[in-house]
């Protein structure tokens, strides 16, 4: 069950991350201003629909930790997004002078590749197999 008054302070430091105020907030994830006032002074719990309508707009915020406290505002997948991305894997071998190895690397195959899973923004993925 989730607690009004610790989802209050939930939604509080959200506002406060993004410095927005309710009512940007209200209009950003399309809800009554209202819902968000009553929100904030612990009056009501949030709705589904609601909760379903902060997390679709603002990827930062973990669905457990909304609804419950636990786990991290900000999401650590949004930190590991911004920490250095990993090389991209090449379908050519590429050879520099200066290259240690002159031996071509052999591209990949598609005998090489298991599976293969795309991400959306909206928290659900695709999976294919070869």
């Amino acid at each position: 069950m989730v607690n009004s008054a610790e989802f209050a302070k939930r939604l509080q430091k959200i506002l406060d991350y993004y410095s927005i105020s309710a009512t940007s907030f209200s209009e950003e994830i399309e809800v009554n201003r209202s819902t968000i006032s009553h929100l904030l002074s612990g009056r009501n719990k949030p709705s589904l629909d609601f909760v379903m309508k902060v997390i679709q707009h603002y990827p930062e915020v973990e669905l457990y930790w909304l609804l419950n406290g636990k786990g991290n505002f900000p999401s650590e997948k949004i930190i590991e997004k911004s920490a250095p991305k990993a090389p991209k894997v090449s379908q050519s071998p590429v050879e520099t002078e200066n290259s240690p190895e002159k031996t071509p690397k052999s591209p990949i195959r598609d005998s090489d590749i298991e599976r293969i899973v795309i991400f959306y923004k909206d928290g659900s993925f695709k999976s294919f197999k070869n």
